[in-house]
């Protein structure tokens, strides 16, 4: 993760903000004195004076005792500001050291505008435009080239960006367009579909990383601010929210996966973009998929902690290491039609062709158990093999030419066909 962020420069003087939504309040001075009337002339100079002589000895008293409780208060708030709980008051200083953590974590430390970390941040975020070669069916089958759209995160400054792998997949081209209007044609690193990140790189220099933040010090509530290229069309889009929740276990194309919640704006071209805390640091890589056309306010993000490790994995090595494989495809049976289809006799997850034969699994054969847990969908077997890695052993019993016995598979490492892939625009 840091070999990204050695070389981040440093933010724009910071400064405290109390508005949540970047609006400026003001705080604005009242006059607090009333006009006088002008004072009449008249007669009773000697009483005046010495009525004046007679207050003048009273206010000195005064002034004198006041002026020692002035000083003394003055004495404590220089004490007080001496403390690094300065910007509580005595007056409301906790009663409790509970209360007193829970009055601390409202102390803002470094907190930006909206403004300030929409222009520490501009930079640092992409547009990324692809296209891709699709096959259309029906009567008849050709082929046409279709154009996608999202954004991305400058990671380095020789080019590294990170996007979301559905922003990229099955392109055969890649272009990013800087803030700044410049285009280079991009070239794909890597990429890991579980996670949905990858890492694309582009031929220039010198150009502004983002400062990476720490997704696990998030808390409910705290301010975002998300950057990207909405609708493909509106580069450079700010929108502002909270983190609505942690640690959402969210469903997308059949892959779970925990993504922060937030309110900020999402929409379609958002994908792969910079979610930023109040500090201006990334925080999360912003998937838009995940929200319907019919919902608003809800957008998701994946936390920077997981996206930082992937990314480190696909700079060194094209693809995530270590990642289990059983090498076979599986089919549900779950219907009597369907078993009429592949020709057996009974429900199951059956296995359909086999690519790796040291697993220990043959075609044909029925699933029933894994590690002692019945099987009821291969969405059993995948969630279940996610928990170890490449070179360990799971224990299945199968169904094999009517007769049940159990199969010790070995899982190996799953290896992208292609790790690294080279793009050009056409």
């Amino acid at each position: 993760m840091n070999e990204f962020n050695d070389k981040n420069n440093s933010l724009a003087n910071t400064n405290y903000s109390t508005s949540n939504t970047g609006s400026s309040y003001s705080s604005g001075s009242y006059y607090s004195g009333y006009d006088e009337e002008p004072k009449k002339k008249g007669s009773g100079n000697t009483k005046v004076i010495a009525a004046a002589m007679v207050c003048s000895i009273i206010l000195s008293g005064a002034a004198g005792f006041g002026g020692g409780i002035l000083a003394s208060r003055f004495t404590e708030s220089e004490s007080v500001q001496d403390t690094p709980s300065s910007s509580i008051s005595s007056s409301m200083a906790p009663s409790s050291p509970a209360e007193a953590n829970t009055v601390n974590t409202t102390v803002s430390s470094g907190a930006m505008s909206i403004a300030e970390i929409a222009a520490a941040t501009a930079n640092s975020v992409v547009e990324i435009t692809t296209e891709s070669v699709v096959t259309g069916g029906g009567f008849w089958v050709q082929q046409y080239v279709a154009s996608g759209a999202g954004s991305g995160v400058i990671l380095s400054e020789d080019g590294y960006i990170a996007t979301n792998n559905h922003v990229i997949e099955n392109a055969t081209s890649v272009t990013v367009r800087l803030h700044n209007g410049e285009s280079y044609e991009a070239q794909i690193i890597g990429a890991d579909s579980e996670k949905d990140v990858a890492l694309i790189k582009i031929d220039a220099t010198g150009l502004t990383p983002a400062k990476i933040g720490d997704s696990d010090a998030l808390v409910v509530g705290e301010d975002t601010v998300a950057v990207g290229n909405p609708l493909g069309q509106l580069g450079g889009t700010v929108t502002n929210g909270i983190v609505s929740a942690l640690d959402r276990e969210i469903t997308i194309d059949g892959q779970t996966m925990n993504l922060l919640q937030t309110n900020a704006a999402i929409n379609p071209g958002n994908s792969g973009g910079g979610l930023f805390n109040e500090k201006g640091e990334l925080v999360g890589l912003v998937v838009a998929k995940s929200a319907g056309s019919d919902l608003e306010g809800l957008g998701f993000a994946i936390p920077i902690n997981d996206v930082m490790e992937v990314v480190e994995q696909l700079k060194e090595f094209g693809y995530v290491t270590g990642k289990p494989y059983l090498g076979i495809s599986l089919v549900d049976i779950n219907t009597v039609q369907r078993a009429m289809q592949y020709g057996v006799n009974q429900a199951g997850v059956y296995v359909m062709e086999v690519d790796r034969p040291e697993c220990g699994l043959q075609a044909g054969d029925c699933i029933t158990q894994i590690n002692g847990f019945e099987v009821e969908s291969s969405d059993d077997i995948s969630d279940t093999i996610k928990a170890y890695s490449a070179g360990d052993t799971v224990e299945m019993t199968v169904i094999r030419n009517g007769e049940t016995i159990t199969v010790d598979a070995l899982l190996g490492e799953k290896v992208p066909q292609s790790v690294q892939k080279s793009v050009t625009a056409q």
